[in-house]
């Protein structure tokens, strides 16, 4: 959809065939009052590009701020910010620091408080703002969304943060383990200096074999130099520091439980940002903050449109009065292989019920605990040889999402666990994790666990999966937090769990040393034990839906 829109707007198509694709209202006015490249001055002189898009007249109006890195010029803010103003709306749209028209450093995720609340404090002096302040976009752009939201003041009037989360070091650093092919593929192109980075983001073609093959480069942290020849420096910075305080500032979830500020959300089942989008939901509901999510059969990429559409109604509910488009459940999933879409007053839908499936010395899953002793399955992870892994919550959008798992699950150093086949449809929407007694040899290693659905001809699919560092870890179990699903399991088919020690280039090798991971070069095999029997019942939880 992203790229049916990047061909029309390219294209130069009209902007009622633009409504017409996006099922938008009819417009207020089809004009379109437009300044740009305005000069704002932050606190400490530097200043950054701004465009401002409004309706014709002269009376204050409210305004909705979208703050991006990837080029206010470049299609999305453009087609967003017009088409906002040709329904009424007031939009400025600016640059953020050190990215294109704006003067300064780009500082990636660090500089987006400072600078949104002084851009915020800009906008309310101006004669045409009314003081009331909204925000839109998604991605980074949600991230400037959530540096402001919980600290400005007066609050927000309404936000609508898509495909993005409140605190993106989780997305960095997941289980403690390194996010390889997404942020080496961001860091690629937001230092590439030729055309749109949001562009290259979206159709990584021209580069991709060089940035995929820069992902097999140690030590890590020079793989910038391999993927566009030349140092990049959030890459620099995101490998450097795993383990610091370095990236406490860029975790707004703390301030959440205080926020008054509605709050609409969209994400896709296949983001990459899944986890921490609906944590941030949790804690909105919790707060009891007026909010909504919409949650597609969607990666990163494909929720655009939803995005779009969703902020329209979202922003005119909460600027404009008109409440038409809202009248829905607060919770809205499309339930995959089912082809349905289900509404919910909470997550995880009430009718969801965290279920284990247990680990068997059969090489079985069952919803029965094991009541066998000393059942251990061995394998050795070599990180020469990293385990593979297909499919996924992908930022490239031709590698997310579902793929056929076979060649991998025949490797010596993944073990398989599958159920008998399903005698009903077997509905799963909510949180999923896994616990598991693993130990390695070393106290070093990566634990990897992966749901997959067989099909009833053998074909296994991934579902969702979860990855931990153990880091000298023993004795307890292991627990992987896992992308949460919406997905029903056909009758006649079978569960999976797939257990190795590693998923590349999806997850970093662990290279079994200890190292840090910026400087690591040197590799050492690793054995692992799982443990699954009566005293060590490894399981994996899954959100079963109740049948009426």
């Amino acid at each position: 959809m992203l790229g049916e829109l990047a061909l029309t707007w390219t294209g130069r198509l009209s902007a009622p065939v633009l409504e017409k694709l996006l099922d938008l209202p009819e417009p207020l006015t089809t004009e379109v009052q437009t300044r740009r490249d305005i000069k704002v001055t932050m606190p400490d002189g530097v200043q950054l590009a701004t465009d401002h898009f409004r309706p014709p007249g002269q009376d204050p109006m409210p305004v909705v701020i979208f703050r991006t890195p990837y080029d206010k010029q470049g299609m999305i803010g453009q087609l967003w910010s017009t088409l906002l103003a040709r329904q009424g709306f007031q939009v400025v749209l600016q640059d953020t620091r050190g990215q294109f028209g704006s003067q300064g450093r780009f500082d990636a995720f660090r500089q987006e408080r400072e600078d949104g609340l002084a851009t915020a404090a800009w906008i309310r002096k101006q004669p045409w703002c009314d003081g009331t302040l909204a925000t839109a976009g998604p991605s980074y752009l949600g991230h400037t969304q959530w540096a402001v939201a919980p600290y400005v003041e007066p609050p927000l009037a309404a936000m609508c943060p898509a495909i993005t989360t409140s605190n993106f070091t989780e997305l960095f650093y997941p289980g403690g383990a390194f996010n390889l092919h997404n942020l080496l593929s961001w860091s690629a192109a937001i230092g590439s200096p030729e055309g749109s980075q949001l562009t290259r983001l979206l159709r990584v073609g021209a580069h991709e074999k060089r940035v995929r093959h820069a992902m097999d480069h140690l030590p890590l942290g020079q793989a910038d130099n391999a993927a566009i020849g030349k140092p990049e420096p959030f890459w620099r910075t995101v490998t450097d520091h795993t383990d610091d305080d370095y990236w406490d500032e860029i975790n707004h979830t703390p301030r959440l439980a205080t926020l008054s500020t509605p709050v609409s959300m969209v994400t896709g089942w296949w983001d990459l940002l899944l986890v921490g989008q609906l944590r941030d939901y949790t804690e909105l509901q919790q707060a009891d903050c007026p909010r909504r999510i919409t949650i597609g059969p969607w990666d990163h990429t494909k929720s655009i449109k939803t995005a779009i559409t969703d902020s329209f109604s979202w922003l005119a509910a909460h600027l404009h009065s008109d409440t038409s488009s809202t009248h829905r459940a607060p919770v809205r999933i499309y339930l995959q292989k089912a082809g349905q879409w289900l509404d919910f007053e909470q997550w995880p839908p009430k009718e969801s019920t965290p279920t284990p499936l247990y680990l068997q010395a059969d090489r079985g899953l069952d919803w029965q605990a094991p009541q066998g002793d000393n059942s251990i399955d061995t394998f050795s992870y070599d990180p020469a040889d990293p385990t593979p892994v297909v499919g996924g919550p992908l930022l490239d959008a031709r590698a997310s999402g579902q793929r056929d798992n076979s060649s991998t699950e025949k490797r010596s150093d993944v073990l398989v666990f599958t159920t008998g086949p399903l005698t009903s449809d077997l509905d799963l929407i909510g949180p999923v994790s896994a616990s598991v007694y693993a130990t390695t040899d070393s106290g070093q290693g990566d634990l990897f666990v992966r749901l997959c659905d067989v099909d009833r001809k053998g074909l296994s699919h991934n579902v969702t999966d979860g990855i931990v560092r153990l880091n000298g870890m023993t004795g307890s179990p292991v627990e992987v937090t896992m992308h949460p699903t919406g997905y029903r399991f056909a009758r006649g088919h079978r569960l999976r769990i797939q257990v190795s020690g590693g998923a590349f280039p999806n997850h970093a090798r662990n290279t079994g040393t200890g190292e840090p991971l910026a400087t690591a070069s040197r590799i050492l095999p690793i054995r692992f034990e799982i443990r699954h029997d009566k005293t060590h019942p490894s399981t994996i939880t899954l959100p079963v839906m109740r049948t009426s």
